[in-house]
């Protein structure tokens, strides 16, 4: 399983950037996770957007959204240009209707609704649900490689919620939002701080933690160091373009 970062601001993209996005990849298998804003412009660097086979949205604000509509654009074209036969597959939650009846532009892009005690199956992934605690509806994901058993867990925007400890157990990879620093109330705002960060890495064993969803204040070592604290495995501060082979 291999994983590529094309965005991991949080709110908005930094310079040349894109907010959360995320591409996962397996045998011939593409999905991403969230498509937030500059995710396409900077996607293309990495994979031709006809090639990608699903996009599984956490939630509805636009940092982790925004460029959904110009990705189902591109199918569009492609499909009508006879590039691919394939439409966009797009996996969303349900709990708000009136976002979720927004998505989609059949037969370019077709949608499906997930549910937290159903995994669902893209190729070789099979992907799990866990509602976070953010303002908005909002779930955590773990995908799993059905070849090689594999993990990699998703926080998406979420404040500590003990219920993310057996939901991360020994992943292999713990993407975990990181939005504010130890000393500072991220819970009021709907996030973790990088002391809650590192007290969930801790907890749930995980192989290794990325910080992403970073704030645009700071310096963003200072997180790193303040994660490491409390847990003693690998801390991957992500940037644009960073890969990992899981």
């Amino acid at each position: 399983m291999k994983l590529t970062v094309i965005g991991f601001w949080g709110a908005y993209a930094g310079k040349n950037e894109a907010t959360s996005c995320f591409l996962i990849e397996e045998e011939n298998t593409k999905i991403l996770l969230d498509c937030g804003s500059g995710a396409v412009s900077q996607l293309q660097n990495y994979v031709e957007l006809k090639e990608l086979d699903a996009v599984v949205l956490s939630h509805y604000h636009h940092d982790h959204v925004a460029d959904l509509g110009g990705l189902t654009y591109s199918r569009v074209v492609d499909m009508n240009l006879k590039r691919t036969d394939h439409p966009l597959q797009i996996y969303a939650h349900g709990e708000d209707k009136n976002e979720f009846q927004k998505l989609g532009k059949p037969p370019y892009s077709l949608v499906t609704q997930y549910e937290v005690a159903q995994p669902i199956t893209i190729g070789p992934f099979s992907i799990s649900f866990q509602k976070t605690s953010h303002p908005a509806p909002c779930f955590a994901m773990k995908i799993t490689s059905t070849i090689t058993g594999k993990s990699v867990v998703y926080t998406a925007d979420t404040t500590y919620d003990q219920k993310l400890v057996p939901f991360s157990i020994k992943a292999d990879l713990l993407l975990a939002e990181t939005s504010f620093y130890a000393d500072q109330t991220a819970n009021t705002f709907g996030h973790m701080n990088s002391d809650e960060v590192g007290r969930l890495a801790n907890e749930a064993k995980v192989e290794a933690v990325m910080l992403t969803h970073l704030p645009h204040f700071g310096n963003h070592q200072q997180l790193v160091n303040e994660v490491s604290q409390r847990y003693q495995g690998q801390v991957i501060l992500a940037k644009t373009g960073e890969q990992m082979h899981i």
